[in-house]
């Protein structure tokens, strides 16, 4: 318990206490976020805000993961050690986006097949790793495993996982659009993970899952770097995370859960990042069969915007539903482990 309160205080001092530099740094040298030309009129005064804010996040993430490790009795785990990687890989993916931007000053980046070949970079060394290094089940599993008698054999979950990858790091990317919204929701879902990692890490001999409590810490320094992030990214931001973040905390969510065996429970944790993303399919594909919108604007917090919303009241409405859906989760995972019959 105590390294897990070392991993949350320690990233979030880091992320509280380091941002505001990585802010002067950006300043310093001019690198500030272009906005897209066809986005909601009020965005433009947010043009020049410093990005790339999700360096901040991994660093810090880094920072309390590896001090958690400085107490006795807890060691470095494999899967730990995979994810964090995992989390580095996604956000340089991010950044190079990041930066490309930055020089050309406009808010196109990697080109499309580009950044999906680093992102399948990333996503297969993980896949591959988690199968041959870490050994990971590979039978498809909601709660815990066995709860879904489907052996995926090695091929098919290293496909299936390198798929929720890149799935899960976009999902978030399109929701970070507003300020706060991405990394206010990613608070709830890690904090979530960090819970049910613990969990697992107590109860072994139900969930069958190595590494449990480090998992629990990678969860937890990822909950603090996002909620110490959140305090300047809050509205108006200071500093927007950009692909570097958005990208780090889509395939930390990814890789975390389908380590602890909640492949299915995914959408469930991110229903968020879910809504928001089929938003844009029905938009897009609306639009390519009748040539009509069903929304003003996708992704769908700028629909909601465009009705006369306050950016600030999208954003809270949003995470009251992203913590319903945390909360969601929780429930059904518990309610699994009152079926196993386990009494502590």
């Amino acid at each position: 318990m105590i390294s897990l309160l070392v991993a949350g205080a320690v990233s979030l001092l880091v992320s509280v206490v380091g941002t505001p530099a990585l802010i002067r740094w950006l300043q310093v040298h001019g690198i500030g976020q272009p906005i897209r030309e066809d986005g909601p009129r009020g965005h433009i005064t947010k043009a020049g805000t410093p990005t790339m804010g999700g360096v901040a996040i991994v660093a810090a993430a880094f920072a309390g993961y590896t001090a958690a490790h400085l107490g006795p009795g807890v060691v470095f785990t494999r899967s730990g050690v995979l994810i964090i990687l995992t989390i580095v890989g996604a956000g340089l993916v991010g950044l190079t986006d990041d930066w490309i931007k930055v020089r050309r000053q406009h808010n196109t980046g990697l080109s499309k097949r580009a950044k999906l070949t680093g992102q399948l970079v990333v996503a297969s060394a993980f896949a591959v790793l988690a199968v041959r290094w870490v050994k990971v089940s590979t039978v498809l599993s909601f709660t815990r495993n066995g709860t879904i008698p489907i052996d995926l054999g090695s091929v098919g979950w290293a496909l299936f996982a390198g798929a929720v990858i890149i799935a899960t790091s976009n999902a978030v990317n399109l929701t970070d659009g507003l300020d706060g919204l991405a990394a206010g929701s990613a608070t709830f879902a890690f904090g979530c993970l960090a819970i049910i990692g613990y969990w697992v890490f107590r109860h072994p001999s139900i969930y069958h899952v190595k590494h449990g409590l480090d998992l629990a810490l990678v969860s937890m320094a990822m909950t603090g770097a996002c909620a110490g992030f959140l305090w300047w990214n809050a509205a108006p931001a200071r500093i927007i995370m950009g692909d570097t973040g958005a990208l780090g905390i889509g395939a930390a969510l990814a890789a975390l859960t389908l380590k602890m065996n909640l492949d299915l429970l995914l959408p469930i944790i991110g229903g968020l990042y879910v809504l928001v993303t089929l938003s844009v399919v029905i938009q897009v594909v609306s639009f390519r069969l009748f040539h009509r919108r069903v929304f003003r604007m996708a992704p769908l917090h700028h629909h909601f915007e465009l009705m006369g919303w306050p950016e600030t009241t999208v954003i809270v409405r949003f995470w009251i539903l992203s913590g319903l859906c945390t909360a969601l989760a929780l429930g059904i995972f518990y309610a699994d482990f009152l079926r196993t019959g386990h009494i502590d």
